[in-house]
């Protein structure tokens, strides 16, 4: 999803102030090992605080989050639904517990607590705005609407809440916000933060009407403003990729173990809006698997054996030279701790493309599938989301021409080292040929058919992501070749691609 949450600072309570004292200086030394990425010390100095001082909710929710970082998912449920009977009415700490449980992927139990809070606190808007994203990822899309609107009659300044209306619908002739977003945009202050969601909301519902140059035009502007507060370096992501090639190349590859016996683990990978949460939630349509969303659990679980000096390149260095055997068993560990009984679970998270050979390396068994889009589709369609985290290379298209042509060249380096390692599928062909494809995802997947991967969009399951709206609908075709509606303000981009040998034809 591309909202994010507002007001999350728990209360601590009623204290002994030496005991608060002394969990809170724990609390630092967990904060430090969890920079240093020594999540087993962040836990432990996390359970010592809670200790010290069983009251401070603060102490609470710092030892949930070590339990996800560490992988152990249920016990940080049970640590936040044992807190979260003890909030009482203190709706500022039930909007932090529901901060928690999303970064353990519990949406409904995010949303029970979004919702008390709102039923606490009617009139914060903040609160609003926070039940109304909530009700999106479960599929409410109605009254995340409503909601949405609610929080703009109490906050007409709520740039955020605009353009999340926004992304709600396919707005017509007949119904849209073009002239309410219009004249909010021309009473934003010069240089407001809130210029940025108000111009990608017009361009959303521009696009919608058929307005093309007046949606790109307010899509530019957003996006440029959105790209100068960034520090952000291409030339970074670019190198870590080149180096990403050099240290994991066909000798340590060959290296790999043989795929025997079984394993949960899938993967759905590429880049945003490549269609991954279509292939995402066919799969988990099956009895036999579940979605753990777009969960950090490798990321984790690669800290946790490779952490060290020297920044990404550092990492780089120090992944390709780490206990291969123990990544592996630590991301097992970690997916398990989610507690789902389904045989496979899918790990969601897109830029996992960037681990397929420590994945090779550490679990060899695993089954990966990788999405890819037509090149200006997938970069016009990363350009207009505006995300809620991460992505920096997506607000400029000279940025996103350098990351496209990085990300094409690491992914021909792994179908060169990694032969078969992993299922090419198209979202073109995906969306043409539902059933064929769908079957094809199945059976690399190591899955029997099922007639209810045909019907993902009636999954009740909850989603986050950007197109936690799409995935509500049945398959359909129109944002292939969408593209095609910019040609001209992407023809650098094009131009760029080409000179770099991929065809966008």
């Amino acid at each position: 999803m591309t909202a994010g949450q507002r007001g999350r600072s728990g209360s601590i309570g009623i204290l002994d102030e030496e005991a608060a004292g002394l969990s809170e200086q724990t609390l630092r030394e967990s904060r430090n090992a969890q920079q240093r990425g020594d999540f087993d010390r962040m836990l432990e100095l996390a359970r010592s605080a809670v200790e010290q001082c069983p009251a401070q909710h603060g102490a609470r929710l710092r030892l949930a989050e070590s339990y996800i970082y560490c992988g152990q998912v249920e016990a940080a449920c049970a640590c936040l639904e044992k807190l979260e009977r003890d909030a009482g009415t203190d709706a500022r700490l039930l909007q932090s517990i529901a901060e928690m449980y999303l970064h353990a992927e519990a949406h409904a139990d995010a949303h029970r607590c979004y919702q008390r809070s709102a039923d606490l606190r009617p009139d914060n808007s903040d609160y609003l705005y926070n039940l109304a994203t909530s009700c999106v990822a479960m599929g409410d899309i109605d009254r995340a609407e409503a909601l949405f609107t609610q929080v703009i009659g109490l906050n007409p300044a709520d740039a955020g809440a605009y353009q999340n209306r926004a992304m709600l619908r396919t707005w017509s002739a007949e119904r849209n916000h073009v002239e309410e977003l219009t004249h909010a945009l021309t009473r934003m202050a010069p240089g407001s933060p809130g210029e940025i969601p108000l111009c990608y909301a017009l361009a959303k519902e521009l696009e919608d009407l058929g307005d093309y140059e007046r949606s790109f035009a307010y899509l530019e502007r957003g996006a440029q403003r959105r790209r100068a507060m960034l520090s952000y370096r291409i030339d970074a992501d670019v190198a870590v990729m080149a180096r990403i090639r050099e240290r994991f190349d066909s000798r340590l590859l060959a290296g790999a173990p043989p795929a025997s016996g079984a394993e949960r683990s899938l993967f759905v990978l590429g880049l945003p809006r490549s269609g991954t949460t279509l292939a995402d939630r066919i799969l988990s349509s099956h009895s036999q698997v579940a979605s753990l969303g777009e969960t950090n659990a490798f990321v984790f679980a690669l800290i946790r054996v490779a952490s060290g000096p020297g920044g990404k390149l550092g990492m780089v260095e120090r992944a390709s030279q780490c206990d291969f055997g123990r990544l592996g068993s630590l991301y097992q560990a970690s997916i398990a701790g989610y507690g789902r009984p389904e045989p496979r679970l899918i790990n969601k998270t897109p830029l996992n493309y960037l681990y397929l050979g420590l994945i090779r390396l550490a679990l060899p068994a695993a089954r990966v599938v990788h999405l890819r889009r037509h090149p200006l589709d997938v970069c016009y369609a990363m350009y207009k989301t505006l995300f809620r985290m991460g992505y920096p290379f997506s607000y400029s298209l000279e940025d996103l021409g350098h990351y496209y042509i990085a990300y094409h060249q690491l992914m021909e380096h792994w179908r060169a080292v990694i032969p078969g390692g992993f299922l090419d599928l198209d979202y073109e062909a995906l969306v043409m040929d539902q059933e064929g494809m769908s079957r094809s995802l199945l059976a690399h997947c190591g899955l029997g058919w099922e007639e209810a991967c045909l019907a993902f969009h009636r999954n009740s399951a909850p989603s986050a992501t950007a197109s936690a709206v799409q995935m509500r609908q049945p398959v359909y075709s129109t944002s292939v070749g969408k593209w095609r509606h910019y040609a001209r303000q992407l023809e650098p981009l094009r131009a760029r691609l080409e000179a770099a040998g991929i065809d966008t034809n």
